[in-house]
């Protein structure tokens, strides 16, 4: 029971310390520069087909970059953001969230 309890424990605290990790702003101005403004705009308000990530939460950002980086069809434009989702880690993901967040307009 005793090993059970250390195993939630550390499981529990492990997960704490991974959601207080803070993102990098500034990793996350970069990637955006070289895979996303390409296509979102320099400020995120889109372009073309192109959505607006203006008024998305870190959430939906994050939920949308990992589910075309598991190689799943969301819209119209999956066949774009796939590849470019691919080889993104957890961190990267982060990393653009709190980009993106701080400074679409």
């Amino acid at each position: 029971m005793k090993i059970f309890l250390f195993c939630v424990t550390a499981t529990a605290l492990a997960m704490g310390s991974a959601t207080l990790q803070a993102a990098d702003k500034s990793a996350g101005a970069t990637l955006y520069a070289d895979a996303c403004a390409q296509c979102h705009g320099p400020s995120g308000k889109g372009m073309a087909s192109f959505p607006s990530l203006s008024g998305r939460d870190a959430d939906y950002i994050t939920s949308r970059l990992e589910t075309y980086r598991a190689g799943e069809k969301v819209g119209s434009n999956s066949f774009l953001m796939i590849p470019n989702a691919t080889d993104l880690s957890d961190d990267d993901i982060a990393n653009l969230a709190a980009y993106i967040v701080d400074n679409a307009e």
